[in-house]
């Protein structure tokens, strides 16, 4: 069944700080947050009609987080990372993930130096700033599991020895939502360990007209800069978010609606798995970075309404009956919302 939700994840929710100018808030950094607000415009230079799932991957960026993106193919979300990486002047790197590929494949392995005459220590793609990790439901378990100790512990483990992975670090894994064959379904605490779910939808008629006119012009996916595209944002930008974010102040009825939430997911008769603590915290950091950038230093029940779905959804399951039934998880959850009383 399908889990696609309404988001609120679109560039037409940022706002301008709430402070006035020349006054910003303690901790705010703005400097930093109008270059990576800045990073929109950029990617919509060469991707159309898919601000929800940029806004995700800058959530994710800044919390620390990953993402799984979902759509069918030719939706741009290769486009996507790649055009992002280049805005945000980080290194990225694609992997397609199959049913042979091995974990040394993607965390690196030993090798023997020709030259000293010694096993040396090679890459592998995992180290990178923005990984892109093509249908990660058809590679084994065994892989799956290494990548889950990169986007864990920001490290991987090859030959006894622990190796740290660049920083800013984020994971982009993409899946198919129609194609099943072939495939090993992540498990549920493969999906816990993702901060987002982002739904990548087929664009209206009028981004598709755009798209279609932007490539009769000569627009050539794999070359993002003849599009215009140039780096607006650093790593280091995207460091001193991170430490903004965590000034960001959470009021104690605001942290009661999010406690709330996932207690009423627990308690749903349609749901045999409701989110649990780790994903209330990570409600919690996705709404502190996505209060940031809208230019405040207080998380609001509007932030937490709309980074819900996107941070929820995946952690939940449904009841077959309730399949059965025709319901969805999506579903389910806006109902979940809709029980909890929303705090003044």
């Amino acid at each position: 069944m399908s889990d696609t939700a309404p988001t609120s994840l679109d560039k037409s929710d940022v706002s301008e700080p709430d402070s006035a100018p020349g006054e910003p808030r303690a901790g705010l950094d703005p400097e930093a947050r109008a270059r990576l607000s800045a990073v929109r415009k950029e990617v919509a230079k060469a991707v159309v009609g898919q601000d929800a799932a940029v806004s995700g991957l800058l959530v994710a960026l800044l919390c620390g987080g990953h993402v799984l993106m979902e759509g069918v193919p030719g939706v741009a979300k290769t486009l996507l990372v790649r055009t992002l990486a280049g805005a945000l002047s980080v290194d990225t790197r694609r992997v397609q993930f199959t049913p042979d590929l091995m974990p040394g494949d993607i965390t690196g392995s030993m090798v023997i130096d020709s030259h000293a005459g010694e096993l040396s220590f090679r890459e592998g793609p995992l180290f990178t700033n923005l990984l892109l990790a093509d249908e990660i439901n058809r590679t084994p378990p065994k892989t799956q599991s290494a990548l889950l100790e990169a986007m864990e512990e920001g490290q991987v483990s090859v030959d006894g020895v622990s190796r740290p992975l660049p920083r800013p670090f984020l994971v982009a894994a993409t899946q198919n939502p129609v194609e099943y064959e072939g495939t090993y379904p992540l498990p549920e605490a493969q999906l816990d360990r993702f901060l987002l779910k982002v739904i990548l939808p087929i664009p209206d008629r009028t981004a598709e007209l755009e798209i279609l006119r932007r490539h009769a012009e000569g627009f050539d996916p794999r070359d993002v800069a003849a599009a215009g595209v140039t780096p607006v944002a650093t790593p280091e930008d995207i460091v001193a978010g991170q430490r903004a974010v965590t000034s960001v102040q959470v009021a104690p009825d605001v942290a009661g609606y999010i406690v709330d939430i996932a207690r009423a997911t627990r308690e749903s008769p349609s749901l045999s798995l409701g989110v649990s603590p780790r994903g209330a915290t990570a409600l919690l950091r996705a709404s502190r970075a996505w209060a940031w950038l809208n230019g405040r230093d207080f998380v609001t029940p509007d932030d937490v309404k709309a980074l819900a779905h996107a941070t929820l959804v995946h952690r939940l399951g449904l009841r077959p009956e309730a399949e059965l039934e025709g319901v969805d998880v999506a579903q389910v959850l806006s109902s979940a919302l809709g029980s909890v009383p929303v705090p003044r």
